[in-house]
């Protein structure tokens, strides 16, 4: 290949990241908030710079902390329940030797590698209680923060970071009360494997570049970095399958194929490189290819992710580890797809904190949360539109992430229940938020030239968004704490000194965590009363170390309430000694072992 090719085929990107803008190239003036800009040009003593960046990372630490404060608050207005109990108590086994869950049926999510060894690491310090839960559900947001602002600042320099940042970071400031804070805030589930996978897309982004003298040997880094944290985030939840592996090899495919047609075009029909034709050696194909080494080199790393998450599960699974559920995906009929939209779009709506619900206050909180949607929309156009030839490979891949996602769960059975389900698809929002940070900030902020008049009124628009969004978070933050569900039946259960029995999923663990261990349920399935073997232990039900004395119903109403027994099942463990009724819960009592009659899983 003549020199010249050799330079077209140069031109096409090869990083992860444009050199200079995550936006497409434009030809209007410089970006009047650039270094350029403003009083750049004035000098600086030397002494008041390092100063200033320790009174800048000063600052940065203390509103990290006042924001885990205000999360860990907003937390607690929602009641935690039996998932987060039985977690806890995981963790707890870890942390007293177990550390492979040795007996453990787990569920379909093993979090063996995130959140479990984040509670083992809070139980040490804070002991097994209801509120470590909180603790660990506002830490784990507060991360998906910290990372989401800086992998939206990228590589941007100065000035122009700040506007990425604080976008992005505007945009998940201020979780909705209810649904909002039950996805982001409560339940251990997928927003916190956001946690890795920015980290993640961190790493791609700051070490995929060719900056420096040093530029080859930390793009060949990049590659073994993202397959090994690939790896330990993918044994923990599958869905990085959907959320991590396949778009990055989705978009470094497309990158290849790019970079080939490229290769392919300035191979002249009559030259050594053409079809069938080679130069030294080389063909066109490999010229493309090797062109694009970092993008295959990607691809190769996520798919050997995915060999070794299956490997480690093998080996888990040989040593005697835990039980994992399969994953309960099922594609549900045709004619309820227009339901489970709906059904995820308010579960969108609530994520981002813009669902229409509840008094004045909070519908009012709720429409200025429509803007955050609409830039997200907004920068996924942008993207979408011109997806092909997008120089960031950061938010291809996030655009890839959030579109699979939702377009998988919508049309599977996952979707046929409630919005809380939403946290399926949970990193739709800190991707979201940092693709319209890449995207959009340097537009908002007047870069090209017919817009520089707008950017006063776009900041005073910004500054009054942010300010709602401010009253919003702090809102919420005021609002009572609530005590974790079924706290009415402990207290019950406690003053007729019950303390050990059975009953249903949602009112076991939470109870016997509840209750620091001072009454133990169990829970059992209602068509059987045989051991619920989903995030449980087997040794609870063995009857020669463990006793249950009674068994507790729920005729409340609601998914995590209603639980009732099948009467025949009921009637098979003889007639009660007792019966005790206290508001919508009903208590048998027997003076027998009834793990006896139950057997052991």
């Amino acid at each position: 290949m003549t020199p010249s090719q050799r330079d077209v085929v140069a031109a096409v990107p090869r990083s992860g990241t444009p050199e200079k803008s995550s936006a497409l190239p434009s030809a209007g003036p410089a970006d009047p908030v650039g270094p350029a800009g403003g009083d750049a040009g004035l000098a600086e003593s030397p002494g008041r710079a390092p100063a200033r960046r320790l009174l800048a990372a000063a600052a940065a630490v203390l509103a990290v902390a006042l924001l885990f404060l205000a999360y860990l608050q907003v937390s607690r207005t929602y009641p935690e329940n039996s998932d987060e109990s039985n977690d806890l108590l995981m963790a707890w086994d870890m942390l007293h030797g177990n550390v492979l869950l040795h007996g453990w049926y787990l569920s379909d999510v093993s979090f063996l590698t995130t959140e479990l060894p984040q509670y083992l690491m809070l139980e040490r310090f804070f002991g097994l209680h209801t509120d470590t839960a909180h603790i660990a559900a506002a830490m784990t947001y507060t991360l998906v923060m910290v990372f989401a602002v800086l992998l939206a600042r990228g590589k941007a320099p100065g000035r122009q970071a700040w506007p990425r940042m604080l976008l992005t970071g505007g945009i998940m400031f201020a979780p909705q009360l209810g649904v909002g804070v039950f996805i982001l805030l409560l339940s251990l589930g997928h927003i916190g494997t956001a946690v890795p996978l920015l980290l993640t897309w961190l790493v791609l982004d700051r070490f995929g570049g060719t900056d420096g003298a040093s530029g080859v040997q930390r793009r060949w880094l990049a590659p073994v970095v993202v397959g090994v944290l690939l790896t330990w985030v993918l044994v923990a939840d599958p869905l990085v399958l959907v959320v991590g592996i396949f778009p990055l090899v989705a978009v470094c495919a497309l990158r290849v194929i790019r970079g080939v047609i490229a290769a392919r075009r300035q191979a002249a029909p009559d030259s050594p490189d053409s079809p069938g034709g080679h130069a030294g050696g080389r063909g066109w194909l490999l010229d493309g290819l090797t062109a694009q080494w970092f993008e295959v080199s990607l691809a190769a790393a996520a798919i050997l992710a995915e060999g070794l998450a299956l490997l480690a599960g093998r080996l888990l699974r040989a040593s005697g580890a835990f039980i994992l559920h399969p994953v309960p995906y099922h594609l549900a009929p045709l004619h309820t797809w227009p339901k489970h939209a709906w059904v995820a779009g308010e579960g969108l709506l609530a994520m981002f904190g813009a669902k229409p619900q509840g008094p004045p206050v909070e519908l009012a909180f709720a429409l200025v949360h429509l803007a955050g949607v609409a830039l997200v929309v907004w920068a996924i156009c942008r993207v979408a539109r011109h997806f092909f030839s997008w120089p960031d490979m950061v938010s291809q891949i996030l655009l890839v992430a959030m579109v699979v996602n939702v377009l998988v769960y919508v049309p599977s059975t996952l979707a046929d229940a409630t919005d809380l389900n939403a946290r399926e698809f949970a990193v739709v929002l800190p991707f979201g938020a940092v693709l319209a940070g890449r995207t959009l900030a340097a537009s908002l902020l007047g870069r090209e030239a017919s817009s520089r008049r707008w950017l006063r009124p776009a900041l005073l628009a910004g500054l009054v968004v942010l300010a709602g969004y401010a009253a919003s978070l702090g809102y919420a933050a005021a609002q009572p704490s609530v005590p974790a569900a079924n706290q009415r039946l402990a207290t019950f259960l406690a003053a007729h000194y019950l303390t050990n029995g059975i009953g249903g999923y949602w009112e076991s663990s939470v109870v016997t965590v509840g209750s620091d261990g001072a009454i133990t349920i169990r829970a059992v399935v209602p068509g059987t009363l045989q051991p619920d073997l989903w995030e449980s232990k087997a040794s609870w039900y063995d009857p020669g170390s463990h006793q249950a004395t009674f068994l507790v119903t729920d005729s409340a109403s609601g998914f995590f309430n209603h639980w009732q027994p099948n009467s025949a099942a009921l009637a098979a463990l003889g007639p009660p000694a007792r019966t005790y009724h206290d508001g919508p819960y009903t208590v048998y009592v027997w003076d027998k072992n009834l793990l006896v009659q139950l057997g052991r899983p």
